[in-house]
Parts: structure tokens; sequence; C-alpha cells
């Protein structure tokens, strides 16, 4: 399966924190994706752009929150986490190499 520019739009970035780590020792990895996208998108662009199996997604959506700076009070944008579960024997490396 080869990868098109609408999946790279979906998977923005990986999230690695120390939550995320722990769970990565299960199996699952997390990334930042957009807020519009759905667990079928999400699971097809994971697998044509990494060339794993997804076993299942989860996703959760982060409210921003509201903040002050200089004075002024702004929001945040809302973030959409997606947790992709890996079958068996499939890793992706999401180290940033340091």
């Amino acid at each position: 399966m080869t990868a098109t520019a609408a999946q790279y739009d979906v998977i923005r970035k990986p999230i690695i924190t120390e939550k995320t780590t722990m769970a990565s020792e299960n199996g699952a990895v997390v990334f930042e994706v957009a807020i519009d996208a759905n667990k079928p998108a999400i699971k097809a662009a994971v697998e044509a752009l990494f060339g794993v199996k997804v076993k299942a997604v989860n996703t959760t959506i982060t409210k921003g929150k509201v903040k002050r700076f200089r004075g002024k009070i702004g929001k945040r944008r809302d973030v959409k986490k997606a947790y992709v579960m890996l079958e068996e024997g499939n890793t992706i490396d999401v180290s940033t190499g340091l």
C-alpha cells in the first residue's frame, strides 16, 4: 500500500511523553492527528505510512486551555490524540534520536 498526501495530513506527529512511553511497552503508539480524522482513516494512514498492521485505534480530544498572555485572554487549540494498538510483532520507532 502506498502513502498518499491525504494520509500525511491525517497523522501530524508522534507524542512522546512518560505516559506514552509506558503505553508503548504494551504495543501502543500515540500520535497527534487531525481533529476531523476518524478511526478508519487513522488506521489506514498508519498502515500505509509505517508498513505495520494495526489492531485497534482509540482516540481522545483534549480541549484547549484558556490562558492569559500579556493581560489578554486567549485559548490554546484543541488536540486530538490517537492511541494505535499494533499487532504482535509490529513496532514503530518514534524516538527523537537524542
